[in-house]
């Protein structure tokens, strides 16, 4: 992944398993990843532009303005498994996102991922809240933000909004 360039990245406390800052230079091997997860994607209604993406719409993506995105991808030794992403909204408040290869599901790793975004968003970006949406009937993303301490704050009608303070 990522031409040689030296990027940004994040350890977790599973052995094997980082964080690496995307950029335009993953765009195929992210592009691969998605391609072979469109319908993991897109069960639950979400993610349905995926569906659709090409080469180009990621490069496109990735190539757009770091601080509208901090996006990182998750590997496993050296394979991409997934990304998660922060998404600046207003100081202080961020969106998560996340979500992983259909088969790297179930081992925790979504869990620790984002614990390791969430805990760089608040030393390294100031975090005080984070925020995140869950399409109803997905189930198990719904259990990895429970297992990170967020709380339902509100029915958006086809999802869920969680809320997790940051703040002492």
């Amino acid at each position: 992944m990522g031409g040689g360039r030296t990027r940004l990245e994040l350890s977790t406390d599973v052995p094997g398993l980082i964080l690496r800052r995307l950029s335009d230079d993953d765009a195929k091997v992210y592009y691969d990843l998605i391609d072979r997860n469109r319908d993991h994607l897109t069960a639950h209604g979400d993610y349905q532009e995926m569906r659709h993406a090409t080469l180009q719409s990621i490069l496109d993506g990735l190539a757009g303005p770091p601080e509208d995105n901090i996006a990182f991808g998750v590997l496993f030794g050296d394979a991409l498994i997934g990304r998660v992403d922060l998404v600046p909204r207003e100081a202080g408040n961020f969106v998560l996102g996340y979500w992983l290869d259909q088969e790297h599901t179930g081992h925790g790793y979504a869990t620790v991922a984002c614990t390791t975004l969430i805990e760089f968003g608040r030393s390294a970006l100031q975090a005080t809240d984070i925020w995140a949406g869950v399409t109803k009937g997905n189930v198990a993303s719904e259990s990895v933000l429970e297992r990170l301490g967020f709380e339902r704050v509100g029915d958006m009608g086809s999802y869920i909004r969680f809320h997790r303070s940051l703040r002492a």
